[in-house]
């Protein structure tokens, strides 16, 4: 089983912290985590994108002008995608790009995701995360002690709306409650930091 160090929000090592083989320690899939982040950008997507059509547009209720004996090519409407006003053709029109994906292969693409945390050496648990009211400054000090500076996913076993308030001002810094980790936010930040009851609340799910 993997082992990872335990900080405390001063940045001190305060011991060592054994992950879940099944969770933290597998090889991972490319392939599925591929699928898990198309889904969830598809997901993102409203879909509500819209042109007219040549039965949408106005006009057209009569020929533009007789079929023969005018030297110009026959036309049947100013409807026509070739007019200018015309209807458009083959353009997009509302729909949902969702798709699905089994839930085996969704619990191997976090899996994948957090394991590669691990084997990056990307991923700091600490041994608990509290506020007593929200302060973007104190949170950023907590940030700076466990010296990280680049984009940062925290972990929380619950939602806790002292950090939420303090992270959510902070550039590129992300909170999220452990029973809301995706593919997606574990590959987009940098750097994971999770507390150690967080991990236990994944590992009960996953494992």
């Amino acid at each position: 089983m993997p082992k990872v160090a335990l900080f405390n929000i001063d940045g001190g090592q305060v011991g060592e912290v054994e992950l879940n083989d099944a969770v933290f320690g597998i090889e991972p899939n490319v392939h599925v985590l591929h699928n898990a982040v198309l889904l969830q950008r598809a997901s993102l997507r409203r879909g509500t994108h819209k042109v007219k059509g040549r039965s949408e547009v106005r006009g057209g209720g009569r020929k533009p002008w007789k079929q023969k004996g005018t030297g110009r090519a026959r036309q049947g409407s100013i409807r026509s995608p070739q007019w200018k006003g015309g209807g458009v053709v083959f353009g997009p029109t509302p729909r949902s790009y969702t798709f699905k994906l089994p839930k085996k292969v969704r619990r191997l693409a976090i899996r994948s995701a957090l394991s590669s945390k691990v084997l990056d050496n990307a991923i700091i648990v600490l041994d608990q995360l509290t506020l007593n009211t929200p302060k973007t400054k104190e949170f950023a000090n907590i940030l700076s002690n466990l010296k990280v500076g680049r984009k940062a996913l925290i972990v929380a076993p619950s939602y806790d709306d002292n950090v939420a308030l303090s992270a959510r001002n902070i550039p590129g810094v992300k909170f999220v409650a452990a029973d809301g980790i995706n593919v997606l936010d574990v590959l987009t930040y940098d750097q994971l930091i999770i507390t150690k009851e967080a991990v236990q609340k994944v590992e009960e799910v996953l494992a």
